[in-house]
């Protein structure tokens, strides 16, 4: 059963683009997790400092796997808050 993540996270006033800059790496890197289906970062068109991370993994033993590598946070510091995850199952 697919798994897929949906994390809203707001940049700090003008820092958007940079901080999609600065994942693009660090994604490109968890494309590569096996089971990572989908790991992107969409920038809102009306407000670019509001972002969109969406995920698909395969299953939870993915998710879990991509957990346990507990990578660093990249761009904390070019966040206001710490944004808001949402879960659904894919059948």
């Amino acid at each position: 059963m697919a798994i897929r993540i949906y994390v809203t996270m707001q940049a700090l006033p003008g820092k958007g683009p940079e901080l999609v800059k600065l994942r693009a790496s660090r994604h490109a890197e968890v494309r590569k997790d096996p089971g990572c289906e989908q790991f992107d970062l969409f920038q809102n068109t009306e407000d670019p400092d509001q972002l969109l991370l969406v995920e698909r993994w395969t299953d939870e033993a993915s998710l879990q796997a991509h957990y346990a590598l507990n990578r660093p946070q990249i761009g904390v510091e070019l966040r206001a808050g710490s944004g808001k995850q949402e879960r659904y199952v894919i059948e």
